[in-house]
């Protein structure tokens, strides 16, 4: 377990309305097996309280420490309710927070080791499970009313006889990306107008600028971006959860005249009925958000209450790939789309998988999908991401993706790393 930060303060990289000064940080784990495999994870923090994080995923170790490697790997799914029922974690939670996260980060990196074991890419181990497998690694608990396991088996048989076409497209051209690198709120103006244009040449047809600090400057800095790349470019805009529902609805239609794509994390993150009065009062503006959802359950009332146009997956928020496939299952039987989150390190390289396993075996499309994407910190990871023409490349390597270089992990651990010593 290491805990290891990136001083990305310095240069206002990943600064919005509720982090000005984010460190981009991971409680990095490494799940070892006697016979010397390894599997890999990380928690994304912004900082101070990575250690917390570290902490909680260093006690889960007795739940897992001399396992046998065959049970953990061939029952992915009780392995999850394994942790995530232990009585401890469920009274700190239960199923959200710190702990929760610790799970998820348990339960990843065992899904990294069995992709490392099988020699595949984690996009195609999901991708190529039945749809009998794929529904056992759900747990239904607290979601039946929404989704039943028969209903989840429908909807994975129904997408069943064009996975391999879908897989064969998306090895040969990628899935969209979207551009989140030109607008983080503590960027001056020339810097945020560069970056616009840069990477509107680079092919992306949606780009997104943070907002909710000063209306004014975001009226100012939303004018330039519109003039600097024109009226066809797609512009999210993402307030961070800042403003309370009332002043949310009278921010965005000040914003409205610059034709917003979506209005991402307008409000708290599991305020269901707060997004859904948002919602009503500013469509067609569409509503984005879940980076900060915690566990299935809200992205089941959030989609019940028709709080959502767009659901925001995260690699390292809820418990692992487990509940994201479950998540995934949730937007696929509401019909909304899943545009992840990815605004991170390490979070384009493990969340590419959740969103190209939905494309071929889930949804079966990838109209109006986008997965978020970064330009910051790609080259601390074994096998990062791969951009072409505002595209990801879909993954070969074996395993997960969060995967770093160990000299990274030297360089950047806190407190005593290099880095870290001044």
């Amino acid at each position: 377990m290491r805990d290891v930060r990136f001083p990305t303060s310095r240069q206002l990289d990943g600064s919005d309305a509720m982090n000005p000064l984010p460190d981009y940080s991971a409680a990095y784990l490494t799940l070892r097996t006697s016979g010397g495999q390894e599997g890999n994870s990380l928690v994304f923090t912004v900082g101070r309280g990575n250690d917390v994080e570290a902490a909680a995923i260093k006690s889960l170790e007795p739940l897992v420490a001399g396992m046998p490697v065959a049970t953990i790997l061939d029952d992915l799914g009780g392995f999850s309710r394994h942790l995530v029922y232990d009585s401890p974690n469920r009274w700190l939670g239960p199923e959200k927070g710190v702990a929760h996260m610790a799970v998820g980060a348990v339960v990843n990196a065992a899904w990294d080791l069995r992709a490392r074991v099988e020699a595949k890419p984690l996009w195609q181990l999901l991708s190529h499970l039945s749809p009998e497998e794929i529904v056992d690694l759900v747990d239904f608990r607290y979601i039946e009313d929404a989704l039943a396991r028969e209903e989840a088996l429908e909807l994975l048989r129904r997408a069943e006889p064009g996975r391999a076409e879908r897989e064969a497209a998306l090895l040969a051209t990628g899935y969209p990306a979207y551009a989140t690198t030109p607008g983080w709120l503590g960027y001056d103006d020339a810097k945020l107008v560069r970056l616009s244009r840069e990477a509107v040449a680079e092919g992306f047809d949606l780009i997104k600028l943070k907002v909710g600090a000063d209306r004014s400057d975001d009226e100012r800095r939303l004018r330039l971006v519109r003039e600097a790349v024109g009226p066809d470019v797609r512009i999210a805009i993402d307030a961070n959860q800042v403003w309370g529902v009332n002043e949310a609805i009278e921010w965005i239609r000040s914003l409205r005249q610059f034709d917003p794509y979506w209005m991402e994390e307008p409000t708290a993150p599991d305020d269901v009925l707060g997004h859904a009065a948002i919602r009503r009062a500013v469509a067609p503006i569409r509503i984005a958000s879940g980076e900060h959802g915690h566990n299935r359950i809200l992205f089941k009332q959030m989609l019940q209450a028709g709080a959502l146009d767009v659901v925001q997956i995260d690699a390292s928020r809820v418990g692992g790939v487990n509940e994201n496939v479950a998540i995934l299952l949730l937007a696929a039987k509401f019909g909304v789309a899943v545009c992840p989150h990815a605004g991170g390190v390490g979070l384009c390289e493990m969340v590419q998988h959740l969103a190209m396993f939905d494309y071929v075996a889930v949804s079966g499309s990838i109209d109006n999908r986008y997965i978020e994407y970064v330009d910051h910190l790609h080259e601390h990871f074994e096998a990062p991401v791969r951009i072409e023409k505002a595209r990801y490349l879909a993954p070969r390597e074996p395993g997960g993706g969060a995967r770093m270089r160990p000299e990274s992990i030297e360089e950047f651990s806190f407190p005593n790393g290099p880095a870290w010593r001044d």
